[in-house]
């Protein structure tokens, strides 16, 4: 009998067809299949919400295959991702294939594995019509919102704009953030080191000012301003330094929970520099299965959108028993450690974690690629030292008095390392005030109470208190998560989203709003607080969950929510007057025309400058951003510049401004300085790749850029190669 197996993406066919003999044929729908129109709303507000989809362009020729295979089968099985997502997908191809949904056709499972596959087979079941519900009910909604909202900013501010339900909440907090940092006002404050040594020959150990001690009584004191600090100077200049108290004691130190996509979004955004996008990206790669020497299509990590931190039972042994062997019986504790979910936990799905524990990332570190490689290594030691024992750190407190003044040292030392031992993340760059703290209590000399010590210095330090630091991926994120905005599958996306429509743009790893992201804000703010409310948009998830709980009906929420968003449409396309983004002046006249001004104006790719007659003149230049360095062919200064289309790629010219006006100068990559090629005596470049840097010549017709190139186009065709025979090889096998 044969039996079609349909999944999401040819990589996860390919892992999942290593599992299943010859009876089963599998096939990828490649993603979704059906979606709403483009061009039209596609739902019928008057007729219940009903909905019309179409075949997404480009895939006739899927559909025609899985039509053509599914002719030939016996049976038919779904086994797309075990979500509402994956759900509504296995929902679309029954209704494509023409199949019953109500019948034994859905299969799931946490991860692509042999044991997990199998076991999903035994337990086919129909499809859930609660998840689809949700799922058809969230896009419903994100198409009413988008659809009636983001036309109306076409006509009041410009064409272009858009609007969404998640979209939206996500930029006001960034705002909000920006308004915050706006209104700070800085405190001044001071710190004070007293620089203490019990004899001439030692070096000096620093102590930090507290507050005061009476009668026993600890006082904590803060120090505002110059003036007390040059009082409680005078003060010590004869007052002599004495060992109070010392405290010795020990803590305990908890592993973190495994990864939920969340935390994982956040540890990989601070650890690995990696987006939310591209740690999602690398992440399914990880869980459809990447190609192993010896063993073809192997899934490394359960499923990748979960909000849970629960783990089975049979992973939870299977860890413990390798813990036990790798490490030694005092990094297992008595008994498993279990995490406390979140209020907002749906607990649908287990936490990430690896599948094979026999793979762990050295083993496989060749085999992979850098990216997969690091973030596979962020979820095997996040989840192995999950079970592993509590770190012990040894503690010290010595406070030092000086009259009435104290001064205080305080850290701690690692005395057994338990899971720090494994999450490198967590005792290395993870916890730098530990590492700082740990130093200086290893410069620290014997003490005892009742000591005098001897004053080597005073140093001041005049403070003050910072604004709330701005948003980074990882923080929004968090931020998000807490406050119940979106859920794990739709935070990668909403920050894409919000990047592309230029509402939000990075320095370095901050997020920060641009003026249109302002200004549409405060539009929404102002006529539709409901949709950029946080409490508002966080509620209308919990009604969506509710309805994948089988608890309420996806038109219960549809009809709460259209009326008065629509009567708010009709309002403020009456009440809001069309906005006119005032172009800045630049004090120049346009070279084209000589008649017009140039101006700066906001466009799809953010700000430029342009004539202000246009259409009549259409005069345009970008803005210069000014790159370090200086140009290599004439020594002028560089400027940097990016593509219109595609991924927007920087690359820098020369400015012109120096000996020759007509410099060709260009690169990719930027140059550089002092250097010369050793091969062809031409200006070097910094080339960056997959998060790397080396230096190569500038020259792309250089012998030694053809050296590489040839090297790199030989290992492709051998890896080409080999990986052609390990397929014949495992066909042969079979």
């Amino acid at each position: 009998m044969k039996t079609l197996v349909i999944v999401e993406s040819p990589a996860k066919a390919r892992t999942i067809s290593r599992y299943l003999d010859q009876d089963y044929i599998i096939k990828a729908s490649v993603g979704h299949i059906r979606d709403l129109p483009s061009g039209t709303m596609g739902v019928n507000v008057k007729d219940n919400f009903s909905v019309r989809y179409i075949t997404m362009p480009g895939k006739e020729k899927v559909i025609r295959e899985l039509r053509s295979a599914a002719a030939k089968a016996d049976r038919i099985l779904l086994a797309t991702d075990p979500d509402r997502e994956g759900e509504a997908i296995a929902w679309h191809l029954a209704n494509v294939l023409d199949l019953d949904s109500t019948t034994d056709l859905r299969i799931a499972f946490n991860e692509i594995s042999s044991h997990a596959v199998k076991e999903a087979l035994t337990k086919v079941r129909p499809l859930n019509m609660d998840l689809v519900d949700s799922q058809q009910s969230r896009r419903i909604l994100d198409r009413l919102v988008g659809y009636e909202l983001s036309p109306l900013l076409w006509r009041k501010v410009r064409k272009g704009l858009s609007a969404g339900r998640v979209q939206s909440v996500a930029t006001r907090l960034i705002v909000m953030r920006e308004r915050e940092i706006d209104a700070f006002i800085p405190e001044e404050y001071w710190l004070l080191a007293a620089f203490l040594k019990t004899d001439q020959t030692e070096e000096p150990f620093r102590t930090m000012y507290h507050g005061e001690k009476r009668g026993g009584k600890v006082r904590r004191v803060k120090l505002s301003s110059k003036e007390e600090v040059d009082t409680l100077l005078a003060d010590l200049k004869n007052l002599p330094f004495i060992v109070d108290t010392i405290k010795h004691g020990q803590r305990k130190r908890r592993p973190y929970a495994p990864f939920t996509t969340s935390s994982l979004q956040q540890e990989a955004s601070r650890f690995l520099s990696m987006s939310a996008a591209r740690t999602m990206r690398v992440a399914q790669q990880l869980y459809e299965g990447v190609n192993l020497k010896g063993a073809g299509a192997t899934a490394l990590v359960t499923y990748i959108r979960t909000d849970s931190v629960r783990v089975s039972t049979s992973a939870i042994a299977g860890i413990r028993e390798v813990i036990k062997n790798k490490y030694g019986p005092e990094y297992l504790p008595a008994k498993p450690n279990y995490y406390r979910k979140g209020k907002q936990t749906q607990d649908a799905h287990e936490a990430i974690r690896p599948v094979h524990f026999d793979l762990d990332p050295e083993t496989v570190k060749d085999m992979i690629s850098r990216d997969q490689y690091r973030l596979y290594k962020l979820i095997w030691e996040r989840f192995v030292s999950s079970q592993m024992s509590d770190a012990v750190m040894t503690t010290i407190r010595a406070d030092v008095t000086a009259g009435t003044h104290l001064f205080r040292v305080q850290g701690e030392n690692i005395k057994f390392p338990g899971w720090l031992r494994v999450y490198s993340y967590a005792a290395g760059a993870g916890n730098q005030k530990g590492k700082d703290e740990a130093d200086l209590l290893s410069s620290l000399p014997l003490l005892n109470e009742g000591d005098q010590l001897k004053l080597d210095r005073l140093v001041p330090e005049q403070k003050f208190t910072q604004p709330p630091a701005r948003y980074t991926e990882a923080s929004l994120i968090k931020e998000m998560e807490e406050l119940g905005i979106g859920r794990p599958s739709t935070y990668a996306p909403t920050i894409s989203t919000i990047l592309t429509r230029n509402y939000v743009e990075k320095e370095k790893a901050s997020l920060l709003p641009t003026d249109l992201g302002v200004l549409v804000t405060e539009l929404l703010e102002e006529n539709f607080r409901d949709i950029v409310d946080t409490e508002f948009t966080a509620e209308l998830e919990e009604h969506l969950d509710a309805v994948e709980a089988g608890e309420k009906e996806g038109i219960e929420i549809l009809e709460s929510f259209y009326p008065s968003f629509h009567a708010s449409i009709q309002a403020a396309e009456k009440n809001i007057e069309k906005i006119v983004i005032e172009d800045q002046p630049t004090g120049r006249s346009c070279p084209q025309c000589q008649e017009g001004e140039l101006v700066i104006k906001d466009g799809r790719y953010g700000k430029f400058i342009a004539c202000n007659r246009y259409p009549d003149c259409d005069y345009r230049e970008s803005i210069e951003v000014v790159a370090p360095g200086e140009c290599p062919l004439c020594g002028s200064g560089l400027l940097e510049k990016r593509t219109h289309k595609g991924r927007r790629r920087k690359f820098y010219v020369c400015d012109k401004k120096g000996k020759d006006p007509e410099c060709p100068f260009i690169n990719w990559d930027l140059p550089v300085a002092g250097k010369t090629c050793p091969e062809c005596g031409g200006y070097m470049v910094t080339r960056k790749y997959r998060g790397r840097s080396y230096e190569r010549c500038g020259d792309q017709n250089c012998p030694s850029n053809k050296k590489k190139s040839k090297t790199v186009k030989t290992a492709s065709k051998e890896k080409s190669q080999n990986k052609k025979k390990r397929a014949k090889s495992e066909n042969e096998k079979d």
